[in-house]
């Protein structure tokens, strides 16, 4: 049987596409991955604790060989899969018209490995956890065609704005390798942010560099970072866009990368986010629901990045959605000089 090239594997369709052996070959933008990686990404529906198993016990052949878990593949490598049975799982759901259209224009950078959309507020990055449909998952609806969609970073969900979705493994690599340096004077990437933090913000702080500790919640419950000095290094740049009487229009440049470190931060610097129901202000929450504010005033409004064999830095903006605008809009009548 002639080697299948590129071939996707749906979770729908497993049991009768694998009912025999199959052949596939590794080209140049996979080269490089593990094995084990490989064929989780492929195999939808596989727990992957089997996908272990038909290594260890030779069941997987590259070349016509065993090969361990930690196997990183070449172009040109032909990887046979045994035959499997795999429950076929509900179809996942389809992509609306309108949300296809708002995701379409929502599109404000795109080249022949990226796309850098602009992520309405409320939409989760990835299904899972009572989502039935994320951004990713809408993308690849969107792009049938498409060989390869992955996510290179997130947001949280009701955080809007710039992130990057790779169409080839190569961009996806080097983009993460970037966000891993940190630094973009050598090849990192350059997040900004605009949030509205509640108060004054100090005028000397332009940084806060406060170590954060991810607690795991019970029962299902969503997850609470706080400043721990059992936590992870974390650090974040401030710089202030405008001043209120009661507000303060930040601009915050993560360095680090920890899960709710703006948030976080701000909170810490006894400013936290409007509109931010875990580290907010309740009483300053509902009056922005009254201003139409539902979610927490955070948005990914800018990134800046090297591309694959570039030298230049490209940046790309993301405009501030109708919630947000509409906020700053009502508030033009209270802001402060200096």
């Amino acid at each position: 049987m002639p080697p299948m090239k590129n071939q996707p594997f749906n979770a729908l369709d497993l049991d009768e596409r694998f009912a025999q052996a199959q052949f596939m070959e590794v080209d140049a933008d996979q080269s490089g991955q593990r094995i084990d990686n490989y064929l989780v990404a492929r195999l939808k529906g596989v727990p992957r604790t089997h996908v272990y198993k038909l290594l260890r016990k030779g069941e997987v052949r590259v070349n016509k060989g065993r090969i361990r878990a930690d196997y990183r593949l070449q172009a040109g490598d032909v990887v046979r899969l045994p035959p499997l049975k795999v429950t076929k799982k509900a179809p996942p759901k389809q992509l609306s018209q309108g949300l296809g259209r708002v995701l379409e224009s929502s599109i404000i950078y795109e080249d022949d490995g990226l796309l850098v959309v602009n992520k309405p507020p409320g939409l989760a990055v990835h299904g899972g956890s009572g989502v039935d449909l994320g951004l990713i998952e809408a993308l690849r609806q969107l792009r049938p065609d498409a060989r390869y969609l992955e996510l290179v970073h997130r947001l949280d969900r009701d955080t809007s704005g710039c992130i990057m979705v790779a169409k080839k493994r190569s961009y996806l690599r080097h983009l993460q390798q970037a966000l891993r340096d940190k630094t973009a004077g050598h090849g990192g990437i350059v997040k900004v942010y605009q949030a509205l933090a509640l108060g004054a913000w100090p005028k000397r702080v332009s940084r806060v560099n406060a170590p954060l500790l991810k607690l795991e919640q019970s029962g299902g419950l969503a997850h609470i970072v706080k400043v721990s000095s059992e936590g992870k290094p974390s650090i974040t740049d401030f710089s202030v866009l405008q001043r209120y009487q009661e507000y303060t229009l930040l601009e915050a440049r993560p360095v680090t990368g920890r899960t709710h470190q703006i948030r976080v931060h701000a909170q810490f610097k006894q400013c936290p986010l409007l509109g931010d129901e875990k580290y907010g202000d309740d009483d300053a929450n509902r009056l922005a629901v009254k201003l139409g504010l539902k979610r927490h005033f955070l948005h990914a409004s800018a990134l800046m990045f090297v591309l694959p064999g570039e030298s230049a830095m490209t940046r790309v903006d993301a405009p501030l959605p109708t919630d947000l605008a509409g906020v700053l809009k009502l508030l033009e009548s209270h802001k402060l000089n200096g």
